[in-house]
């Protein structure tokens, strides 16, 4: 199943949420990303139907196998990208914004590209 850029908003924001604390629930991601309840539980809905994440009994979102695989792919570009642009002068908080604008449409050949260009040469 492929997702739109909102669900792979929605997994990367679990992700990182769940780097900062043992349990992750809906409304921890609705703060976090700044969305009302009925937006985040029909995104969760549907990301449970694709396999992507479970809802725990008490709430507890947990990333499937595949929904970790996918975002930790997404914030890798996040991260990568956000470390090229300001090694190229962008302020962190552009850099940043404009990295999460570009990690969705981006095509694996040209972030490995630009991952081999970083390795190489950033930092």
């Amino acid at each position: 199943m492929q997702l739109q850029e909102s669900g792979e908003m929605y997994l990367e924001t679990i992700l990182i949420l769940s780097k900062k604390k043992p349990y992750v629930r809906s409304v921890d991601v609705g703060e976090y990303m700044g969305f009302s309840k009925p937006s985040v539980s029909r995104a969760v809905g549907l990301l449970r139907q694709g396999g992507f994440l479970i809802m725990q009994p008490d709430g507890g979102l947990i990333l499937t196998e595949l929904g970790r695989d996918l975002a930790e792919k997404i914030y890798e570009r996040h991260t990568v990208l956000t470390d090229m642009l300001v090694m190229l002068g962008v302020s962190q908080q552009t850099a940043a914004e404009d990295a999460c604008k570009i990690e969705h449409d981006l095509s694996d050949e040209t972030f490995c590209a630009i991952k081999k260009h970083m390795e190489r040469y950033g930092k």
